[in-house]
């Protein structure tokens, strides 16, 4: 079955950076679009990012667009989000996002605090 499990979040410094990871298992990795995804306490679900199946096309939101970037490797399964700059409104539970192919799935999670 499909499992995608998020890792590195944790408390940081406004100004300071992060990098998710995303391991992927149980589908085709490599011809699948992903997402990374979050949630805010008491908000709705907030699209980051996408990639292509080869990496070659990304897109981003406007709230992170210059301060994200989503990436992955197909040969390890893994989808990544490296986040510099953090700002205390980028806390949240992030999420990546097997997105196309459907059935749309995510992950567990992985909570990320930003505050001094």
């Amino acid at each position: 079955q499909v499992q995608l499990v998020e890792s590195g979040g944790g408390l940081v410094q406004p100004g300071e950076s992060l990098r998710l990871s995303c391991a992927a298992s149980g589908f085709t990795f490599s011809s699948t679009t992903m997402n990374w995804v979050r949630q805010a306490p008491g908000k709705g679900f907030e699209w980051l990012a996408r990639i292509s199946t080869d990496g070659a096309v990304t897109s981003y939101a406007d709230s992170v667009k210059g301060r994200f970037t989503i990436s992955r490797d197909n040969a390890k399964n893994t989808l990544y989000l490296q986040m510099n700059n953090l700002k205390p409104e980028d806390a949240a539970v992030y999420y990546c996002e097997k997105w196309r192919p459907l059935p749309i799935t995510r992950g567990q999670g992985t909570q990320v605090t930003v505050s001094s």
